[in-house]
C-alpha cells in the first residue's frame, strides 16, 4: 500500500487522501471483477468514532458490482454499528477494503442478497418524509395507480385497491436497474431514467428506451387528482439484475412543485414530454423510508424457531392475566391467523405489576382490552373476544390450539369433558407456581388422544413428586404454604401469586417455545407433560418433558 497524495483536511474536519493497493496477486475467477495490478482509492476519515471512512474510487470499472454505491462508492461496511470497529483503526477498515476486493474479484457476492445491487444507492432520505409500508404484491403492469393511506404522520400504507381514500400514487415499473443511484434532484433522476447507466458519456446509445415521457403522463394524472397545496408521491419498481421481485423506491415532490405539475397538467393536458435539460436542476426529490413487506421479498425474523408452529393457526385463550396476557401477544407476534380471547375479570391498577396491561386498561375487561392490544400489533390477524367463562364448545374444538391458562378447577373439568370429543385442538393447559411464578408447567393434549388435562397432570405430579431430581417441580403440585400466596390489599382481599411482569413473561415466552413445538411435529403430536424454570430458580433442571403414560411415541 502506498499514499499517493498527502491527506487534506476539509472545514468539517474530515481527512482526504488518496492510496493505492497493489492487486496483482488477488486471483480472479471468472465473472469476477477485474482489478489492474494497482488500484487507487479515495479514502474519507471522519472525526467521529461512529462512523468509519469511506472509500471512493474516480472511474467507473465497478459499476454493476455488488456494494458500489452511485458507480464509484463503496459500501464496505454493511452495517457499521456492528461491523466497524474503532479499536482496529485503520488497519481493520484496509482488511475490510482488501476483502471487499478479493470477494470482487472472485465473484463471491450473491447478486441475489448483496445490497443495492438494483439501485445504485439512495443516499439522500429527507428526515420529515413518512415511511411508506408496502404489503400488496403490485400488478402485473408497467405502471399502475395505487394509493397512500395515511395511518399517522410517519406512516403511509400503499393500496392498489380502489375502494381506499388516498393520496393517489403512480407506480411505475422502470426497464432497467439503477446502477448510479436515483439522484437526488428532479431534473437528474429523469435524465438517468432515459439513461440509467449514463451510455451517452461513454459515447454509446442507452440501452434503454425513453421512459421519463411515460412517467410524467403518469406524475401528472396523479398531481391532477390530488388536493392543490399536497406533495405528489411516486413508487419505482426497479428490476433486480439477478431476476426476482422489483426492488421498491418511493419518492416525493415537494408541494410547490407538485402545484406546477398541476397547473401544466391543466394548461395542456398530462401527455407533456418535458425535457429535463429544461426543468430546474434545484428541484429536490425526497426519497422515503420504505417497509416492503410483500410475501416474495420478505423473510420473518423468527424463521426456523419454535414458534413458527403457529404460523397461520387458530388459537383459542382461556384466561387472560398473569400467563394468558402474555402469551396472547407472543403467539400474535409468532402469526396466528386468529386468536380468540375469553376473560371476563376486570383490570385493576395492581395487575399492572405482572400482567400485559396498562394505565388506560383499568376499568376494562381483560379480554377486551388484550383484544385491542393484539389488534393493534397486526392488521391481519383476527381478534375475537368470547363472552363469558368460555367460547362456544364447537368452535372452539375445531381450532387448532385451546390453551387454558385459568387457575379456575371448573373450567379444568369442562376442559376434561371437551377433551375425549372428537377435536381438531391441540389443548395445552399452562400454569406457574404461586409463590415464585418463576417455575412453569404445561400439559398438551393431543388431537386424538383420550387423555385429560387432569388425567395428565395426576400422572405427572406422581412421576415427579416420587423423583428427587426434579425437587424444584415439587411445589406445583403441594398445596399452598402460609406465605406461598400474596393478599394484595388489606380487608377482603382474594390471595393471588407472587412474581413479576419479568418472571410471567419469561414463564410465558418459554411455554409457548414448548408449545410451538408440538404444532410443528408434522406427525400427530406427543401429548405430555412440560416442566421449565426460569434461571434464578433454585437448582434443578431447567426443562423435563414427561411424555403421557399411555403414549409410547415420545
Amino acid at each position: 500500500m502506498r499514499i499517493v497524495e498527502q491527506p487534506r483536511l476539509d472545514s468539517d474536519g474530515d481527512a482526504t487522501l488518496r492510496l493505492r493497493l497493489h492487486t496483482a496477486d488477488i486471483p480472479h475467477r471468472p465473472r469476477g471483477l477485474e482489478l489492474g495490478d494497482d488500484e487507487e482509492f479515495i479514502v474519507k476519515i471522519r472525526p467521529s468514532l461512529f462512523a468509519p471512512p469511506s472509500a471512493e474510487v474516480d472511474h467507473t470499472r465497478f459499476l454493476g458490482f455488488p456494494h458500489v454505491l452511485q458507480g464509484q462508492r463503496l459500501c464496505i461496511y454493511l452495517d457499521p454499528s456492528r461491523e466497524w470497529r474503532p479499536s482496529a483503526g485503520m488497519a481493520g477498515y484496509l482488511s475490510r477494503l482488501w476483502d471487499w476486493l478479493t470477494d470482487a474479484a472472485a465473484g463471491a457476492f450473491d447478486p441475489s442478497t448483496a445490497m443495492y445491487h438494483a439501485v445504485g444507492g439512495v443516499l439522500h432520505h429527507a428526515d420529515a418524509t413518512p415511511t411508506i409500508v408496502v404489503r400488496e404484491p403490485g400488478p402485473p403492469k408497467r405502471q399502475q395507480i395505487a394509493r397512500l393511506v395515511a395511518r399517522s404522520p410517519h406512516r403511509y400504507d400503499l393500496t392498489y385497491s380502489t375502494d381506499r381514500d388516498g393520496h393517489r400514487t403512480p407506480v411505475f415499473v422502470l426497464a432497467s436497474d439503477l446502477p448510479f443511484g436515483a439522484a437526488s434532484t428532479f431534473a437528474l433522476f429523469l435524465t438517468l431514467l432515459d439513461d440509467p447507466h449514463l451510455d451517452r458519456a461513454e459515447g454509446r446509445p442507452p440501452e434503454v428506451s425513453p421512459q421519463s415521457p411515460a412517467f410524467l403522463t403518469s406524475l401528472l394524472a396523479s398531481a391532477l387528482r390530488n388536493p392543490d397545496g399536497t406533495e405528489q408521491y411516486f413508487v419505482l419498481a426497479v428490476p433486480h439484475p439477478a431476476g426476482g421481485p422489483h426492488h421498491l423506491l418511493g419518492g416525493r415532490l415537494p408541494a410547490t412543485t407538485a402545484d406546477a405539475l398541476r397547473r401544466l397538467a391543466k394548461k395542456h393536458g398530462t401527455a407533456v414530454n418535458l425535457d429535463p435539460a429544461i426543468i430546474n436542476a434545484d428541484i429536490p426529490i425526497e426519497w422515503c423510508n420504505m417497509s416492503d413487506e410483500r410475501q416474495e421479498v420478505t423473510t420473518r425474523r423468527d424463521d426456523n424457531r419454535p414458534v413458527n408452529g403457529f404460523q397461520g393457526k387458530t388459537v383459542h385463550i382461556w384466561g387472560c392475566g398473569g400467563l394468558g396476557s402474555w402469551l396472547a401477544e407472543f403467539i400474535a407476534r409468532a402469526g396466528a391467523s386468529a386468536i380468540t380471547v375469553c376473560d371476563p375479570g376486570t383490570i385493576t391498577g395492581g395487575l399492572l405489576v405482572r400482567q400485559n396491561y396498562t394505565e388506560a386498561d383499568i376499568g376494562q375487561t381483560k379480554a377486551d382490552a388484550l383484544a385491542t392490544r393484539l389488534r393493534a400489533i397486526r392488521d391481519d390477524l383476527t381478534v375475537t373476544v368470547a363472552e363469558g367463562s368460555v367460547p362456544d364448545p364447537a368452535v372452539s374444538l375445531s381450532a387448532d390450539l385451546i390453551i387454558d391458562a385459568t387457575v379456575s378447577h371448573s373450567i379444568t373439568t369442562y376442559l376434561d369433558t371437551l377433551a375425549g370429543e372428537d377435536r381438531t385442538a391441540l389443548i395445552a393447559q399452562v400454569a406457574t407456581d404461586a409463590r415464585t411464578g418463576s417455575l412453569g408447567i404445561a400439559n398438551i393434549c393431543a388431537p386424538g388422544d383420550t387423555c385429560t388435562p387432569s388425567e395428565l397432570d395426576d400422572q405427572a405430579g406422581r412421576s415427579v413428586v416420587a423423583d428427587g431430581g426434579l425437587e424444584l417441580y415439587h411445589r406445583l403440585w403441594e398445596d399452598a404454604a402460609e406465605g406461598d400466596e400474596l393478599t394484595p390489599t388489606r380487608g377482603c382481599s382474594v390471595p393471588t401469586f407472587h412474581g413479576s411482569a419479568a418472571d410471567l413473561a419469561a414463564v410465558a415466552a418459554t411455554l409457548v417455545n414448548m408449545i410451538g413445538l408440538h404444532l410443528q411435529q408434522a406427525e400427530a403430536p406427543v401429548s405430555g407433560t412440560h416442566l421449565i424454570a426460569l434461571p434464578h430458580a433454585p437448582a434443578g433442571p431447567r426443562h423435563h418433558f414427561l411424555p403421557a403414560a399411555s403414549d409410547t411415541r415420545g
